[in-house]
C-alpha cells in the first residue's frame, strides 16, 4: 500500500490571508496526510486575517501560525487541483490540472461574526472536494 497522497491541492486567493488559509486548514484537518495541501496568494498579505484565525479556532482548527505565501508557477505545477477564490487571471494555467473557482465572499476587514458563514461554506466545499478525490480511481501519481 502506497503512503503517497491521493492528490495535491492548491488553494489560491489574492492575499492568502483568509479564504485560502481557512480552506487549507480544513483540508489538512479533515484529510490528514491523505491529501497534500498548499495555499498561496497572487499578492500575499502580511499576516493571516485575525477574524479567520478566530473563526477557525472556534471550529477546532488552529491556523494562527500560518503565513501568507506568494503564488508560484512551481506550486501550480506540483498540484493536481488548483482552487481559486478570486485571484482572477493571475493564476497560471497548466494542462492536466483540475481547476475549480470557488466564488466566496472575501473576509478581509470583517469581524468574526461575518467570517463564520464564509468558514462554514468553505468547510462544506472542502468536504465535497475530499469526497471527489476519494472517489477517484487509484493510480500512481505522476508529477
Amino acid at each position: 500500500m502506497s503512503s503517497s497522497p491521493l492528490a495535491s491541492v492548491l488553494f489560491v486567493c489574492v492575499h492568502n490571508a483568509g479564504r485560502s488559509q481557512m480552506a487549507a486548514g480544513f483540508l489538512h484537518h479533515l484529510a490528514g496526510d491523505r491529501i497534500e495541501v498548499r495555499s498561496a496568494g497572487s499578492v500575499p498579505g502580511d499576516q493571516v486575517n485575525p477574524s479567520a484565525v478566530e473563526a477557525m479556532k472556534e471550529a477546532g482548527i488552529d491556523i494562527a501560525d500560518a503565513k501568507p505565501k506568494i503564488l508560484t508557477t512551481e506550486a501550480v505545477q506540483a498540484s493536481d487541483y488548483v482552487i481559486t477564490m478570486g485571484c482572477g487571471d493571475t493564476c497560471p494555467i497548466f494542462p492536466g490540472k483540475k481547476y475549480l473557482d470557488w466564488s466566496l465572499e472575501d473576509p478581509a476587514g470583517k469581524g468574526v461574526e461575518a467570517v463564520r458563514p464564509i468558514r462554514d461554506e468553505i468547510k462544506t466545499r472542502v468536504e465535497s472536494l475530499i469526497a471527489e478525490i476519494d472517489a477517484q480511481p487509484r493510480s500512481p501519481r505522476s508529477n
